[in-house]
């Protein structure tokens, strides 16, 4: 068969073929797709400079520099485009997650016995904000179960802490999309998972304070009732402004089914998060006609032995259908969730794939030493330690603009891959980014009727000033800056084993949640026994990892290095050469056909060789390699050739 993407099929196959071999290379295709070697560098978190290969502006004649006017211009243009499209994917992909886990997120909620513990709380706001992909979705549901007296705000205060955890690893997530280029993913998962770390450190050392001693409850409290504060209007809507319009086009949620599933409503498990009525009028005050006396029973209301004919009833009128693609749908929730999930996951990549391209090809020559002189320099001494707060006050304000830290952050990140911010200056802008999520969420509060008003903005203050006291403990001193050099660490075991990306989300963000959650469960005793020991051993473990970097005369001998240990104890090559062997048993057993058809883009356009068992095989055989990335993105350099054979096919075939 004609493949009309010889350029991925040969990506895959080439090694194999010119050795002869049936048999696919067990090999990383991520490495296979690389134009050139890995050079190594001196320090590979420094800034790359990008050379600018092009004629300089002053041999261009006036043709030429109009031109290259006009494509600046419209690079710029198509930029805003992508982002626009890069942050109504996220929302998209929010609403999907929300369609696939919102009713089981709901139904986490509704246990109050388990939210009362702690740790369970903390463990249910991390995975519920994982299952809905927002932090305001799982904070709304907080607030409506205070709200409503079904939860105390001093339980709901660990949630509130496990919601800043789950809403970092969107951009996690967004990092492994430039695990194309080694240092580029280097960078680019260095700078998202300084969040996780902080998150996580910050809760490490706060939970266990707030449960002692109740420090976040009680100042609270202190300012909530210090203050008359008045219910005022709704959080104002800015950056929704522009994209509502296409994402309301898509899909509409009705989110107070989550809320009501939470808060214990029987009627709300049976209603679907779909909104098909958009405008809708309720009325009250409804009268009846009749006689003093009732002479009709079908006009009267009887409630023991008092019969009236004026009963105040409320009822809702549906008006006007809502006109997005799925408001006559007859699809399951599950349904239209998981469509929605494979074209945003499919659109943010692309979208990330073309604004990484874009801005490598417009952040050259003097351009890109001026934006990145201006993003990375301090200011002048003595006042360089105000830089890094001004980076603050930008990232909450930014974030503020867009009402979604997982926007801000994601969008961030490709910036720190590419190098145009240093994950130094990430970090700053990331802490800004936890609190601008906070404020919002106080002014969403200040909107609540006035008999909830008080506990709906004591929780938001409880997520504020946790993440002040977070900024507190870990920024004004740079000894004290640990998130940096764990994420930097991070950073440079992925680029080393790629596949190791995937295990630290599976670890972080469910394996290590359920564990606690189960032995919290089991009671304290039982997470103290089995948790103390662990958590010493890490200590110790981290105490001689420094020592031997920096004193290794201080400890003995046997202790200067990890080599008494088993080779697989203290490294990841077993492990890697684990992952490599698996990647050739898929290649021997799950993907032979692959070799006859394009390994992507052939089999999902050209309709004659749409094999449902040869697809699954394909996609089997591209997880296995651990790397669909960079089959997703080779297939996007090749797809308009796709698209053009199998229109030209059709059209010589009708």
């Amino acid at each position: 068969y004609y493949c009309p993407c010889p350029n991925l099929l040969s990506l895959h196959f080439t090694d194999a073929l010119e050795k002869g071999s049936t048999v696919l290379p067990a090999v990383s295709t991520m490495d296979l797709m690389d134009d050139k070697q890995d050079v190594e560098e001196d320090d590979p978190w420094d800034i790359p400079e990008l050379q600018d290969t092009g004629v300089k502006w002053s041999e261009l004649d006036t043709k030429g520099k109009v031109l290259r006017v006009l494509m600046a211009i419209g690079k710029f243009i198509v930029l805003l485009g992508l982002l626009y499209l890069f942050v109504c994917s996220l929302d998209i992909l929010s609403s999907a997650f929300q369609l696939v886990g919102g009713k089981a997120a709901g139904d986490i909620f509704k246990d109050n016995a388990v939210l009362s513990n702690p740790v369970a709380g903390l463990v249910i706001g991390l995975m519920v904000t994982v299952l809905v992909q927002s932090s305001s979705t799982s904070s709304s549901i907080v607030v409506s179960m205070v709200s409503s007296g079904l939860l105390q705000v001093k339980y709901a205060v660990p949630i509130i802490m496990g919601t800043n955890i789950g809403t970092s690893v969107t951009n996690t997530i967004v990092a492994m999309m430039q695990a194309g280029d080694r240092n580029e993913f280097r960078r680019a998962f260095g700078g998202a998972t300084v969040h996780d770390f902080f998150n996580w450190l910050s809760v490490i050392i706060l939970l266990p304070l707030e449960v002692a001693s109740g420090f976040l409850y009680k100042l609270t409290k202190l300012l909530i009732d210090s203050f008359h504060i008045e219910s005022g209007e709704n959080a104002p809507d800015l950056l929704n402004v522009i994209t509502d319009p296409l994402t309301d086009s898509i899909i509409q949620l009705d989110k107070s089914v989550i809320s009501d599933i939470a808060t214990g409503d029987p009627a709300a498990k049976n209603k679907s998060l779909i909104k098909v009525w958009c405008k809708t009028n309720t009325t009250t005050n409804v009268t009846v006609p009749g006689q003093d006396n009732c002479t009709s029973i079908e006009f009267c209301w009887t409630d023991g032995n008092v019969t009236w004919t004026l009963m105040n009833v409320t009822k809702k009128i549906n008006l006007e259908r809502c006109k997005h693609i799925f408001a006559n749908t007859t699809l399951p929730d599950l349904a239209v969730g998981l469509i929605l999930l494979v074209l945003s996951l499919l659109i943010l990549c692309t979208c990330l794939i073309l604004i990484v391209k874009l801005l490598n090809s417009m952040l050259k020559g003097q351009v890109a030493i001026v934006i990145k002189k201006i993003l990375n320099t301090d200011f002048p001494f003595p006042f360089g330690w105000v830089t890094g707060y001004l980076a603050i006050v930008v990232g909450a304000g930014m974030t503020f603009i867009v009402q979604s830290s997982s926007v801000f952050t994601s969008a961030i990140t490709p910036l720190v891959g590419i190098g145009v911010i240093t994950i130094e200056r990430a970090y700053p802008l990331t802490l800004g980014s936890n609190i601008g999520t906070t404020t919002t969420a106080i002014l969403a509060a200040m909107a609540s009727p006035p008999e909830t008003l008080g506990n709906s903005l004591q929780i938001a203050f409880c997520h504020f000033f946790f993440n002040i006291a977070g900024i507190i403990i870990w920024y004004p001193i740079p000894f004290m800056r640990v998130p940096i050099r764990l994420a930097k660490a991070l950073g440079n075991r992925t680029a080393k084993y790629r596949w190791f990306a995937v295990f630290y989300l599976i670890l972080c963000f469910l394996v290590l949640p359920l564990v606690v959650f189960g032995l919290s469960l089991a009671g304290w005793q039982v997470l103290a026994g089995v948790g103390v020991p662990i958590l010493v051993l890490v200590i110790l473990v981290i105490i001689v990892n420094i020592l031997q970097s920096h004193r290794p005369r201080w400890l003995p001998p046997v202790l200067r290095t990890w080599n008494f240990l088993p080779h697989w104890m203290h490294s990841l090559s077993p492990m890697d050469r684990m992952v490599t062997a698996m990647t050739a048993f898929c290649s021997r057993r799950c993907c032979c056909c692959c070799t006859y058809y394009c390994a992507a883009c052939f089999l999902f356009l050209h309709p004659v060789f749409l094999c449902q068992k040869n697809l699954f095989k394909c996609l089997f055989f591209s997880i296995c390699n651990y790397e669909m990335t960079a089959l997703l993105r080779l297939c996007i350099k090749e797809i308009l050739k796709c698209i053009l054979h199998v229109a030209s096919v059709e059209v010589s075939n009708s």
